[in-house]
């Protein structure tokens, strides 16, 4: 049951943005598309209190009980980015509006955005953590929580990637070929091609 309501959310988490961002452009109704938007958090919701009442029945804490976490860590810290990535695609596709703004490409602006991005998954491995370890605590015997502390280990091993990525940048940061010039912000200004 608990992998098919990770699967119901997933689907329902794009359902309902393709729904609001439909709303919001298409049907130039902007506070209704919003309002669809913000039933998102409710996929989750019903996600976690789906796990705690198989937990309270008696279900060993396994894989699916750990999926669901990870689910649902991942859309807390990942999914308000996400929705913002899909919205100022289909703005400009739809809507008329600004071309979406590409990532730096170089320097010191391209190192803070991969800390940034290391930042958000990360939050998101932590609470992912922090509700296996709720899991763990809920079922209270360790024998039964095996599955919960392999995907503890696998989000500090996600936690580590991301900080050796970031740092990478940090210590070898990417430089603009020596006949581009770049902004600030790391941003061609001669109008290079990627």
């Amino acid at each position: 049951m608990i992998v098919t309501l990770i699967i119901i959310c997933e689907v329902g988490f794009w359902v309902l943005l393709a729904g609001g961002l439909s709303l919001r452009y298409l049907a130039r109704m902007p506070r209704t598309g919003a309002a669809v938007l913000l039933l998102e958090p409710l996929l989750e919701l019903v996600l976690l209190i789906a796990t705690a009442v198989d937990l309270k029945n008696g279900a060993q804490a396994d894989i699916k009980h750990g999926l669901a976490a990870i689910y649902i860590g991942f859309s807390v810290a990942l999914g308000h980015r996400t929705v913002k990535w899909v919205d100022a695609r289909f703005a400009h596709r739809f809507a008329g509006g600004p071309p979406p703004v590409k990532p730096p490409r170089y320097g010191t602006a391209r190192t803070v955005y991969e800390w940034r991005t290391a930042g958000r998954w990360i939050l998101a491995a932590l609470i992912a953590i922090g509700l296996l370890q709720a899991a763990a605590w809920y079922v209270g015997d360790p024998a039964q929580t095996t599955s919960l502390r392999g995907w503890q280990s696998r989000m500090l091993w996600l936690i580590g990637i991301n900080l050796v990525i970031a740092t990478s940048y940090t210590i070898w940061p990417k430089r603009a070929p020596a006949m581009e010039r770049t902004d600030e912000r790391g941003h061609s200004l001669t109008g290079g091609g990627r």
